[in-house]
């Protein structure tokens, strides 16, 4: 699929005031820990590294801090498609609060019905958006824990004879799979044949939003043979492709289904997950070990016992940032002081935005589209 070109935004100066207090630039020199979080909770700095040579982008976020929390986003604020980092910030929900940092998100899907689906895991403000896929995952647990390892799904459907079916999320269906969808899809499944049921909630079972570890109840409120169906904030649809219609039992309104969205390991409560990968430290150190070494811009999220580090390199950039390889990022991130990280998406997609501005030069020289980004929020004030 083609790309939409895109040129960086211009730097207003009106943010010099601000980014003068929050940016610190440690120079040529060696990885160092990340600055000392301030008050407010977060802070940006640039590091040049002559070995690389390296510009390296690192947002510092404090654990603790009340009003500072992670999040994730899509690129159309509240359902898939593909926007550019800095697009992203502007439609992201303000009922969640105000973005003020993020980096790029998951590895995603530019073509089929489902454009922008992440590869991966994705949780939103507790919503279940994409199912893993056995890939590594970057999440916070229900204890506040940060967590990141391989996870997959145990995604199944439950017949009322109890026959029971396997299925995905929010992405495309193949002719012989089970995907069930919701309002995060956009609109409608977009899908052509097959069969698609249309679930409403079976009385006062849990429903929506759809989460993680979680079995619920649905009714079938109707069927589509033509296939995409409308989806609301109050239904899903589960569709079914043609290839499986033979084996399964013949469904009709009125009954009732049982969903379940579990894990391994277990997500339950969990509210912000991303996919992405390799894990690359691993307690305190490196394990990331890449055979193929090329340099590339990179993307990575590690923690300490106080802070969370949101870090993007430059690259193929030459005699400014060639990039890193994955051994070379893995060491970095000890250096720096993580006790765990994970690589999120890299090479045109690689971007750091901060308080309203991109602060690094994509590899493209512009913002490529992307699916979801990993994002500072400053939480809404409580009344």
């Amino acid at each position: 699929m083609k790309r939409r070109t895109r040129t960086v935004p211009k730097r207003s100066g009106l943010l010099v005031p601000i980014l003068a207090a929050l940016v610190l630039d440690s120079g040529e020199g060696s990885a160092t820990h990340a600055a000392e979080v301030p008050a407010r909770g977060f802070a940006y700095r640039c590091d040049r590294v002559a070995e690389g040579p390296w510009s390296i982008h690192i947002v510092t976020v404090s654990r603790t801090h009340p009003d500072i929390e992670l999040q994730t986003s899509l690129a159309q604020g509240t359902h898939l498609g593909l926007a550019p980092l800095s697009e992203q910030m502007k439609q992201f929900p303000r009922e969640l609060g105000r973005p003020v940092a993020a980096v790029n998100g998951d590895y995603y899907w530019d073509e089929g019905a489902c454009e922008g689906d992440p590869k991966g895991l994705q949780i939103m403000n507790g919503e279940l958006i994409s199912a893993p896929c056995g890939w590594s995952a970057f999440w916070i647990d229900a204890a506040g824990q940060p967590q990141t390892t391989n996870v997959t799904a145990e995604f199944e459907l439950t017949w009322p004879d109890g026959r029971k079916l396997p299925f995905g999320l929010n992405e495309d269906r193949g002719a012989d799979a089970a995907v069930l969808y919701s309002s995060a899809v956009g609109d409608s499944t977009h899908t052509r044949d097959g069969l698609d049921l249309i679930l409403r909630r079976d009385g006062d079972n849990p429903w929506l939003p759809l989460q993680a570890g979680r079995t619920c109840t649905a009714q079938v409120a109707e069927l589509r043979e033509s296939g995409n169906a409308p989806v609301t904030t109050e239904t899903m649809v589960l569709s079914l492709g043609p290839k499986l219609l033979a084996d399964l039992p013949q469904p009709k309104p009125g009954d009732r289904l049982r969903l379940t969205t579990a894990t391994s390991p277990d997500l339950g409560g969990v509210r912000m997950a991303i996919g992405g990968g390799p894990v690359l430290v691993r307690d305190g150190r490196a394990i990331a070990r890449d055979e193929v070494r090329v340099r590339n811009p990179r993307t990575a999220v590690g923690w300490d016992r106080d802070n969370y580090y949101l870090l993007q390199v430059d690259g193929r950039q030459r005699h400014v940032s060639e990039g890193m390889t994955t051994d070379e990022l893995s060491d970095y991130l000890v250096r720096l002081g993580c006790e765990s990280a994970m690589s999120l998406d890299g090479g045109g997609s690689a971007t750091c935005w901060f308080y309203g501005q991109v602060m690094n030069q994509p590899s493209e020289g512009f913002e490529r589209d992307m699916a979801n980004a990993l994002v500072v929020v400053r939480k809404p004030r409580q009344n």
